[in-house]
């Protein structure tokens, strides 16, 4: 994009003075055009690659949060089965006592 505008710049100038012709003037005009679509399809490419990094964070988010509550659970979980376990072993002791 720099290019087209030094070029459009330079072209200008020669113009005033006289030395670039009509074709000139055109072909750089063209070329300004064309880095200036270059630019704005960048810039779109751009905003879409945000976008879509912005719902990827958003979905990492989401999916973090839930592996913690599945994690809180399974713990939860543990702690049950530990504790009936314990009980379980407590009683059949005491069966074997009697």
């Amino acid at each position: 994009m720099r290019k087209a505008i030094l070029s459009l710049a330079v072209a200008t100038t020669l113009g005033a003075v006289g030395c670039a012709s009509t074709s000139d003037m055109t072909r750089v005009q063209s070329d300004l055009a064309a880095a200036r679509s270059e630019a704005a399809e960048a810039k779109r490419a751009a905003e879409d690659a945000r976008r879509a990094a912005d719902e990827a964070k958003s979905a990492a988010a989401a999916a973090q949060q839930e592996a913690s509550a599945a994690r809180a659970a399974a713990d939860a979980a543990a702690t049950e089965a530990k504790t009936a376990g314990e009980k379980a072993d407590r009683i059949f002791q005491r069966s074997l006592q009697k």
